[in-house]
């Protein structure tokens, strides 16, 4: 536990945990809060590793699966704070050859929209092949879309991260890797050291191991579409992601592993206009330009099940009171879910930032049968009960 932290606080928080990895199925857990720019929650309940009993603590490293896209798209962001990249713009500006098959029209704000139409994994793609930066991204550039880009709502569930991470790669004047960037224009200057997209081999027995418990679909009942952006073999499940192959590569879409401590100092940033502890990355127009809904933000997503997504013109989703968004509640708020029902949010009308992160991966069909919605409400009494004094 961090110090200084107002033990009514915690002791709500804590409470909502132990409950959550005693009653409610989860196994270890961890979360972190910010309230107007100040850390108000840090704490942990649970295992981190059932076969050694290694229990969470703070520095507990956690898969976040998609919640990665949300920082990926703020390294994106960073550098068009900078004047190195132009939203409207077509990706072939910055790199010719995503140009090929029809894609010559895409522009930056179709991928960060999910409108690039191009959802779908190059078909060789494999765990080994993943962990290739120029294989992935030279087989995505190659890729034809599956409508004119622009015209259709399409999830990019993996290629997100590869289409912007190559355009940071590409654009950066010192041409480093969004890892890198992450690391050197996040990370750093917030002063956090664990948002990583590619894991140092040295860390990896701080991770804690998965335990899927999601509900299956049987194949023949999902969305072609959902299992052309993420097939088989190279699904988002433990088998893949506890490779130390896959943990060392930049999967910058998916492959994020974080604290709960380190992600909510980075949603921080946004709950409170992009500037926090007098470090400014992003000024406070862009971020609500990046918060405001994308339009055709009601459009059926054939890639997720015809539901349609409340993305952002920034690449983030909007809070709402549904799974897998239930936890933010504020329909006003960013936030980023990820496979597993991880979620990080900032919510600009209380100035509240959350990060909750755990090893259980789960997908609940409703709020009530969400046992992390209880620890979001908590954070939300907590933070209720400090501001009123």
């Amino acid at each position: 536990m961090q110090q200084n932290l107002d033990p009514r606080a915690q002791a709500i928080v804590q409470r909502a945990l132990d409950n959550a990895t005693g009653n409610g199925g989860e196994v270890g857990l961890q979360v972190a809060a910010y309230l107007d720019g100040k850390l108000i929650v840090d704490a942990w309940s649970g295992i981190a590793d059932p076969q050694d009993l290694r229990p969470v603590d703070g520095d507990t490293l956690f898969n976040v699966y998609s919640v990665t896209k949300a920082v990926a798209a703020t390294a994106l962001h960073i550098l068009a704070e900078r004047g190195h990249i132009d939203y409207d713009a077509p990706v072939s500006r910055y790199w010719p050859e995503y140009g090929a098959k029809g894609k010559a029209a895409t522009t930056v704000r179709h991928v960060l929209t999910h409108r690039a139409c191009v959802p779908q994994m190059p078909r060789e793609v494999t765990p080994q092949r993943m962990c290739d930066w120029d294989w992935m991204t030279r087989a995505i550039a190659d890729l034809e879309p599956l409508a004119e880009p622009g015209t259709k709502t399409l999830y990019l569930s993996m290629t997100f991260g590869w289409i912007v991470g190559e355009l940071v790669r590409r654009v950066d004047p010192g041409r480093r890797s969004l890892g890198q960037f992450v690391r050197e224009e996040i990370a750093e200057p917030l002063g956090v050291r664990d948002l990583w997209i590619g894991l140092p081999d040295a860390l990896e027995h701080r991770v804690a191991k998965q335990i899927d418990a999601m509900l299956v679909t049987p194949p023949e009942h999902l969305p072609p579409l959902f299992l052309a952006s993420m097939p088989p073999q190279v699904a988002l499940v433990p088998q893949v992601f506890e490779r130390a192959d896959v943990r060392r590569a930049e999967v910058a879409g998916v492959g994020g592993i974080f604290t709960a401590r380190s992600q909510a100092r980075f949603w921080a940033l946004l709950a409170n206009g992009g500037e926090l502890d007098g470090v400014r990355l992003l000024s406070a127009q862009r971020v609500a330009a990046m918060s405001a809904p994308r339009a055709n933000s009601a459009e059926p997503d054939a890639v997720m099940f015809g539901f349609p997504i409340p993305i952002t013109e920034g690449g983030f989703w909007l809070g709402g009171d549904h799974p897998p968004v239930g936890c933010v509640q504020n329909h006003r708020a960013i936030c980023h879910p990820g496979q597993g029902n991880s979620i990080g949010w900032a919510d600009p009308d209380l100035n509240l930032a959350v990060a909750i992160c755990h090893n259980r991966l789960f997908n609940p069909a409703s709020i009530d049968l969400d046992p992390l919605y209880p620890i979001a409400q908590s954070i939300r009494q907590a933070a209720d009960m400090l501001r009123s004094g």
